[in-house]
């Protein structure tokens, strides 16, 4: 079988990390059916610190195609990344395109190959925050509606599509598998431990963990002078520790804010071990990034999303995450809620962490093969 995947920012990156090693166990597995998996990468995020680091940490293959495609409005990265799509699939016809997640590249793929009749297969499929003000929202809704296959993480995200009429349309797959998220943290967990040392020197365990970079923040003045401020405040009471990414680096930069550097200790963007390293000494999560919500969760850590709505509904129902916003007050009334909560995740919100594993037994037809050292 002739496959292309398709990505292009760092949390797309996780989940083709957790699929490239499914493939490569069915292969070894069903060797008179191999699946040959080309890579396509856009390009969406493309520095070192962004992408790079996770394609060597988590041996995902080298793209087949890097088409190199950044810093650019929404409606001109898309369609930049659908022409050049268009073309690739054109050329190489593959039989099932993967997209992964909400970006969009994700959106971009699979336009590209639905339009060419190409079956798209949707990991992540059926999230909803039910606010189309959230350019991620828009691509979650339209690539669903183009796919043949969705892969679900969650029970909520069957509901979602369900709602929508996809169970009912000819042809289209629901499958709820878990998160391949889930699937890449167990595998990469033990090998992380102590990776982030340098950037924890003098910091206790227990310090705040801190990651912004929607443009519902940086892009609105007020609304970032507003968060940091409380974030510089608060940091004079509890270390705090910010991979700072670079649109946010760069939006702080546009408003001359001044922060308090010996409190406030913010560093580059880390890889995925780092990462993970630096969420197993943490005591609390304060994000706006849906991925780092479920690795909090996965780690055992309780999260603070700053942010008004989010797609991963069960956590907040479940206690282990609260929605705080950008308002000063409601942030803290969070932080104090959350910072000594209890968060367990052993109830299998996402799975069991096979989900990638039945996605390629789904693809193929044929059964997933038991574990082996191939991880």
């Amino acid at each position: 079988m002739h496959w292309i995947t398709i990505v292009g920012a760092r949390p797309q990156f996780v989940k083709a990390a957790a699929v490239s090693r499914a493939i490569a166990r069915h292969n070894h597995a069903h060797p008179d059916h191999p699946i040959r998996d080309g890579i396509v990468h856009s390009g969406q995020h493309h520095d070192v610190n962004m992408s790079d680091v996770f394609f060597r940490e988590m041996e995902i293959p080298a793209p087949d195609h890097a088409l190199g495609i950044h810093g650019l409005d929404h409606g001109a990265m898309t369609g930049r990344m659908l022409e050049q799509i268009e073309a690739l699939l054109r050329v190489h016809r593959p039989q099932v395109v993967l997209v992964y997640g909400d970006t969009n590249t994700t959106l971009a793929g699979a336009l590209a190959a639905v339009k060419q009749h190409i079956p798209v297969a949707h990991v992540e499929a059926g999230l909803r925050s039910f606010n189309r003000a959230m350019p991620e929202e828009i691509n979650r809704i339209l690539t669903d509606h183009c796919a043949t296959w969705l892969f679900c993480p969650t029970a909520l995200a069957v509901d979602n599509l369900c709602r929508e009429g996809l169970g009912d349309r000819a042809g289209v797959v629901i499958h709820p598998c878990g998160d391949v998220m889930y699937d890449t943290l167990l595998h990469f967990a033990p090998r992380a431990e102590g990776r982030s040392a340098s950037h924890r020197r003098d910091l206790d365990d227990g310090y705040w963990l801190v990651t912004l970079h929607r443009a519902e923040l940086t892009d609105h003045d007020a609304r970032l002078r507003q968060v940091f401020s409380t974030l510089n405040e608060l940091a004079r009471h509890q270390p705090v520790l910010m991979p700072l990414h670079p649109r946010t680096r760069q939006a702080l930069q546009r408003l001359g804010m001044r922060l308090d550097t010996a409190y406030l200790r913010m560093i580059e963007p880390v890889g995925y071990l780092e990462m993970l390293d630096l969420l197993a000494h943490a005591g609390l999560v304060l994000t706006d990034s849906g991925g780092l919500q479920k690795e909090a969760y996965f780690m055992g850590k309780g999260c603070v999303t700053l942010r008004e709505e989010t797609e991963w509904r069960e956590l907040v129902e479940a206690g282990c995450n609260r929605l705080a916003g950008y308002d000063p007050h409601t942030i803290r009334d969070a932080i104090e809620q959350m910072r000594h909560r209890t968060v367990d995740p052993q109830g299998a919100l996402y799975g069991h962490g096979n989900a990638s594993d039945q996605i390629i037994a789904r693809l193929t037809g044929c059964p997933a093969p038991s574990r082996h050292p191939m991880g």
